[in-house]
């Protein structure tokens, strides 16, 4: 009786404290859709109204939650959907280590065009409702962000990786390339001289083509919609009361956070499931264990070229351990024995098994983060956007080795996987699990938290440090600067001056004594 009667207080006062939500994620991309998939869900089991857009559809509704889907198909996006759907992308469509910047920032014009213009955003728009929060992603593009202006409530951001270089000096972010790679650049937390010329290079071209280039564009997009009278971009973000970012400085390298960035890492995992029977028999009966490759869900595993392939092939039939490939076709030439494909297959249900030895992949965010939690060693191909810097992050924490695609033979590949499955090797990668799941909270108890804390202080202005909207001449001390270097040469004058007059007296003096002399020896 006791305990019906604590349970109806709870749910009474849930409902007493319920917020009303909404949670924004343009992107058709299901690397990026997972973390807020997870946190819309758990939000509206914990009795909050959540009103979710986003390009993809839910597979059951769910309670308090009501999905609003922009179909790309029903505006024309098809540049869109061709670049972010699933399993769309080759192998063959990346040639260089890091995505174009160009390329990056012009597919913003593309999602805020097709998505913010879409008929269903001008029908959301004139349904004139009211929300206690807006929940958005700070990626590409800052189009959606003034529905916080237009809802008149604060604003919490969420980004699938670490902080992205634009969005730093914006949000008060210390910003220092000498030690913290930017997403794209490919580097490791500790650079060299010339990985850090790089880096600051990269990091200071792709702030300055976000917020002078792109962002210009991006708002005569945003006014077309929300009209001519909202604020700046700039003033936007820095009215965020809190970024969450899917990162954790176990794997991706500790880096000094303003209180308003919170690490939750490993947002999207719960527990692992029991995996489908077909895949547990293969697990089960490979006595020296198994080795899970995928590419993730934007890359096509089967668009391997065909020289590639036999090399992984080969590599493959030398080991004792059997291979799952995560492979979209029916069929492959040439597989042996110890390899199994599917077209689909529950990863971080099969990374949590305890006979899975090691994990191929592309180094997604999502995937490092599952194979660290999971305590496998990766080996990591990268292919485009932050998965070099992943990569990197990932291999000097003792989770991974990475292996150049292009470069790799059967050597490289083969040696690659002997060194992650050495027991030695495995020991590194259970270590830098038990450091990723160290925690007071779980990664999603302590998003929830932040998320409520917002919006119970109608915003969190005390958590931004006074860097927020500082010009840059400020943040930077070259006012400071320039003021000693000013009184620094100014008594330099003076001293030169004074010295200048001093020893002018003195010769002056030393002068009137000759001649006095002179005129005594005439004398």
């Amino acid at each position: 009786m006791r305990a019906l009667i604590l349970i109806s207080l709870l749910a009474l006062w849930t409902s007493c404290h319920a917020l009303k939500i909404l949670v924004i994620m343009p992107l058709h991309g299901r690397s990026h859709y997972f973390p807020f998939k997870a946190i819309s869900e758990n939000l509206a089991a914990r009795g909050h109204e959540v009103t979710f857009i986003t390009p993809f559809p839910p597979k059951t509704p769910i309670k308090n939650l009501e999905y609003i889907v922009l179909e790309t198909t029903e505006v024309g996006s098809t540049e869109l959907l061709s670049f972010t759907d699933v399993d769309a992308i080759s192998m063959r469509s990346f040639s260089t280590k890091v995505m174009s910047v160009m390329g990056f920032m012009y597919f913003s014009n593309v999602t805020c065009d097709y998505m913010l213009h879409s008929p269903k955003m001008y029908q959301f728009k004139a349904e004139k409702r009211s929300y206690d929060l807006v929940i958005g992603e700070a990626f590409h593009t800052d189009c959606f962000a003034p529905f916080a202006h237009h809802f008149n409530v604060p604003l919490v951001l969420v980004t699938a990786s670490a902080p992205i270089a634009w969005y730093r000096p914006k949000i008060g972010q210390p910003t220092n390339p000498s030690y913290i790679p930017t997403i794209m650049s490919g580097f490791p937390p500790k650079m060299n001289f010339w990985e850090r010329m790089q880096n600051a290079i990269i990091d200071s071209v792709h702030i300055f083509y976000f917020d002078y280039i792109q962002e210009p564009e991006n708002f005569k997009l945003a006014q077309k919609f929300f009209g001519e009278d909202i604020p700046s971009f700039g003033d936007i973000i820095s009215n965020v009361s809190v970024l969450l970012t899917n990162s954790h400085f176990s794997y991706v390298g500790a880096r000094p956070n303003v209180p308003g960035v919170i690490e939750v890492g490993g947002i999207h995992l719960g527990e692992p499931k029991p995996v489908p029977k077909n895949i547990e028999k293969w697990i089960n009966e490979s006595k020296d264990g198994v080795i899970y490759f995928s590419m993730g869900s934007m890359i096509k595993g089967h668009t391997f070229p065909e020289e590639k392939r036999k090399i992984f092939l080969k590599a493959f039939g030398r080991l004792k351990q059997r291979v799952l490939w995560k492979w979209e076709n029916e069929t492959m030439p040439d597989k042996p024995d110890n390899v199994m494909i599917q077209k689909w297959m529950p990863q971080y249900d099969i990374l949590c098994h305890p006979n899975v030895k090691a994990f191929i992949a592309h180094g997604g965010l999502l995937g490092t983060t599952e194979a660290v939690h999971c305590g496998v060693p990766v080996v990591v191909m990268p292919q485009f956007g932050d998965q070099h810097t992943n990569a990197r992050a990932l291999e000097a924490g003792g989770g991974g080795v990475v292996l150049n695609f292009r470069e790799a033979d059967e050597e490289m590949v083969y040696n690659a996987l002997k060194t992650v499955l050495d027991p030695e090797f495995n020991k590194k990668a259970k270590e830098l699990s038990a450091r990723f799941r160290d925690r007071p909270m779980s990664p999603m108890d302590t998003a929830i938290y932040w998320i409520e804390y917002v919006a119970r202080h109608k915003g969190a202005h005390h958590m931004r440090t006074a860097a927020v909207g500082m010009p840059l001449y400020q943040y930077l001390l070259l006012d400071v600067f320039g003021f000693l270097a000013v009184c620094t040469l100014s008594i330099l004058f003076i001293g030169i001056y004074v010295t200048k007059l001093f020893f002018r007296l003195v010769m002056s003096m030393f002068s009137k004594s000759d001649k006095k002399q002179k005129k005594l020896k005439k004398n």
